[in-house]
């Protein structure tokens, strides 16, 4: 069985020090780092960092975008945004001492490994981004926005779970056991035995403070040469097909794995989509 460790270091923001926690799998000459999406957690990779530190006897790291799931949250909600999260993810990089790693983002994730990887120097290898693009449509960062930042309670992980199942559809078709799975690793029991969503309500602060507007980071997308993996869910309404089609043409000119059953964004937990991650790192070795 693929054994983990549960790790922590300290970022900076303007406010002072905030922890950042992460599970490192396996071990080996290879470093991966998975990276979740808005409101999402690193445990979200737990199948899928075993299975590749096992097959592919590699290092796997899974760490909690702060604001999220252990690790701490932020004094000044204005600071939750890319900036911080970049610098973050750079002091990882720098924590695990690795000259290379590969990434695999979901959503959220995939963006910060698009603008780590387009920087000059890079530390990343290859990338998998999970239905996430250069181009994101306005009306799905409207819909995200309207649900970000609520703060349910919930009686109970059964009440939890249905939640999850109802807002995260898009991830596909789950088995009882990986829906059950998400609702304990994605909430917090209160001392009053209530459940609460393991993220800070503050992350939705930036969809509050200025116009949701189309994003466009095709500039940035030109400026990545390294192997890319894009996943998208069939029913995507965040990652289109046209955008996922010219992500095959420019820039890195990306591999493309279409999951016919879900939306944004596949779960990661389908034996389909672990053996195409697997198999594109394999082949790119």
């Amino acid at each position: 069985m693929t054994y983990y460790h549960d790790k922590t270091l300290l970022g900076l923001s303007a406010t002072g020090f905030h922890k950042i926690a992460y599970r490192e799998w396996g071990a080996g000459p290879r470093t991966i780092v998975c990276v979740h999406g808005l409101t999402r957690n690193g445990r979200d990779f737990d199948r899928l960092a075993a299975d590749l530190a096992d097959t592919l006897k590699a290092r796997v790291i899974c760490p909690d975008v702060v604001g999220r799931g252990q690790s701490g949250r932020l004094a000044n909600p204005d600071h939750y945004g890319y900036p911080q999260y970049l610098a973050d993810m750079a002091a990882l990089i720098a924590r695990l001492e690795v000259e290379h790693v590969d990434w695999i983002g979901t959503s959220m994730g995939g963006l910060i490994g698009m603008m780590l990887a387009g920087q000059p120097n890079s530390p990343i290898r290859r990338l998998v981004v999970n239905d996430i693009g250069p181009f994101v449509p306005k009306a799905a960062l409207q819909r995200i926005g309207d649900y970000v930042g609520q703060d349910p309670v919930f009686a109970d992980l059964a009440a939890a779970e249905q939640y999850f199942r109802d807002h995260y559809a898009g991830f596909g078709q789950l088995t009882a056991e990986q829906w059950l799975h998400m609702a304990q690793h994605s909430t917090d029991r209160q001392e009053d035995g209530l459940y609460r969503l393991a993220y800070d309500p503050g992350i939705a602060r930036i969809f509050k403070v200025a116009p949701v507007g189309d994003v466009d980071l095709w500039g940035l997308w030109q400026a990545i040469r390294q192997p890319t993996l894009v996943i998208r869910g069939a029913l995507s309404d965040l990652l289109l097909a046209e955008t996922a089609e010219r992500m095959t043409a420019e820039g890195p000119k990306a591999q493309l794995y279409t999951v016919p059953d879900a939306g944004h964004a596949p779960a990661l937990m389908a034996p389909d989509q672990i053996e195409v991650i697997r198999d594109f790192l394999s082949r790119h070795d």
